[in-house]
């Protein structure tokens, strides 16, 4: 069990890496698509080093009901 937390722990620390790199900490746009980038960079860990680039381009939040 503890293989396996410090695995997930070092694979999402490497994803925080990557998108430290690629300056989304800096340069991305205060909405849902920047955030989501941020987030879909940091679970894909090791793979942004294989190629892996994922994005969020377009995305929507439910609104309230009156």
């Amino acid at each position: 069990m503890r293989l396996i937390t410090l695995v997930v722990l070092i694979w999402l620390v490497v994803g925080a890496i990557a998108a430290g790199q690629r300056g989304y900490y800096t340069n991305t746009p205060e909405n849902c698509a920047g955030v989501g980038t941020i987030a879909v960079t940091v679970l894909a860990g090791p793979l942004n080093y294989a190629g892996v680039n994922p994005k969020v381009t377009d995305c929507t939040v439910p609104q309230p009901s009156p």
